[in-house]
């Protein structure tokens, strides 16, 4: 396909090029049949039986350019990515196509843009990731930290216990249940630990009619083995603290890493130089927007319930969320021009054991996207630990 070394690339705003060329009749031509039979699939026409009707009375009935029409798209879309492939543009997601000539044993002129992976201009991001590296929070657990979680759960606990206490003082008839309760959502992933959880998660701040309690003023009973079996599955007291200081410890170190990871790749994006396709920012607002409602589901709330709560729309959460998006954009093409500069790449052993262990989950799924995912997370992971480590 000689043809295609003719094609002109044009550089456009927002990280696109315009694709421009003309491609020859006979190319047209081996579509024909093609075209002719998806044409008259679901055409009806008397004295025929559907999908049985002879290419000539298909012609005449839709009309020659017709044919040329549909010939025109399936070339079209035959040959735009070979086109793409032997001109090496770097392409993201669908182009916008428009013909610009067509005629029967015509050539066909057609101009494409598509968004391409932009040109990035890192800094030196070692350097970067190094000075942040130097004040990166400790993850070490103190005593005093398990100190401080011990009495927050006694205070819920003795504040619950209060409650329950007043609750059961007041006569049935005194209780109204309010049917008419909001309900929020904030969109936050948590990790639990089922044994301090079923202690911390007594509800001390619930509301009862006309009394609030302070549950710093609580008095705090003495820790001792039988108050600590009274909480959990816990032998001793040592063995609570020995709980209470592992959680602690995965929670800290969660959050940290977490935060610190947020610094270093702060100050790597802000430096660095892109100009940003508006695909990529569309794609993440879609994929926010798709866990948002997916955290609804699990609420069994409705998107539409949700907006009218908060009192904004689709665009008002798509403006509002838009840095977010161009941040998560600009990262994810950052780590992956370090990955290319780096020349790291994931364990294919680690990759086939997370992509079968993915498969039996959801065998449903299309195992070729699944791979694509695992090699990109743990591409992604292995970046990050390079720039903690510089």
């Amino acid at each position: 396909m000689d043809f295609i070394k003719q094609f002109t690339v044009e550089t456009q705003p927002n990280s696109q090029v315009k694709l421009t060329g003309e491609i020859p009749f006979s190319e047209l031509e081996t579509e024909r049949g093609k075209a002719i039979a998806h044409l008259g699939k679901n055409l009806k026409i008397d004295g025929f039986r559907e999908g049985h009707i002879p290419d000539k009375v298909i012609i005449e009935r839709l009309g020659e350019m017709a044919i040329v029409n549909e010939m025109a798209e399936r070339a079209i879309n035959r040959i735009y990515p070979l086109a793409i492939k032997g001109l090496g543009i770097d392409a993201i997601g669908y182009p916008s196509i428009t013909i610009t000539k067509i005629a029967p044993a015509n050539p066909l002129g057609f101009t494409a843009t598509v968004a391409v992976v932009p040109t990035i201009t890192l800094p030196d991001y070692k350097a970067r990731a190094k000075a942040i590296n130097t004040d990166k929070p400790s993850l070490t657990v103190t005593d005093e930290d398990v100190e401080t979680a011990i009495k927050d759960i006694q205070r819920q606990k003795a504040a619950y216990e209060r409650l329950q206490g007043k609750a059961a003082a007041v006569p049935a008839h005194d209780h109204v249940h309010d049917e008419n309760c909001d309900h929020d959502h904030e969109g936050h992933e948590h990790h639990h630990d089922p044994e301090v959880e079923a202690v911390s998660a007594t509800p001390a701040d619930e509301p009862t009619e006309g009394h609030d309690i302070d549950t710093e003023e609580l008095p705090l009973p003495e820790l001792t083995d039988e108050y600590v079996q009274s909480l959990g599955k816990f032998e001793s007291v040592d063995d609570f603290k020995k709980t209470i200081r592992e959680h602690l410890t995965i929670e800290k170190e969660r959050d940290v890493t977490a935060a610190h990871r947020a610094r270093v790749t702060d100050a790597i994006i802000e430096v660095t130089e892109m100009e940003l396709p508006q695909i990529l920012i569309d794609s993440e607002l879609d994929q926010m927007f798709g866990q948002m409602t997916e955290d609804l589901t699990r609420a069994n709330l409705h998107m539409e319930d949700y907006l009218k709560h908060i009192k904004k729309t689709k665009e008002d959460l798509n403006e509002e969320w838009k840095p977010a998006a161009e941040k998560r954009a600009k990262l994810q093409l950052i780590l992956n021009e370090i990955a290319k500069q780096e020349n790291v790449t994931p364990d294919t052993t680690l990759v086939d054991e997370q992509v079968a262990t993915l498969m039996e989950r959801y065998p449903d799924a299309d195992k070729a996207r699944v791979r694509i995912y695992v090699e990109s997370v743990l591409k992604n992971e292995a970046v990050m630990k390079l720039l903690e480590t510089a």
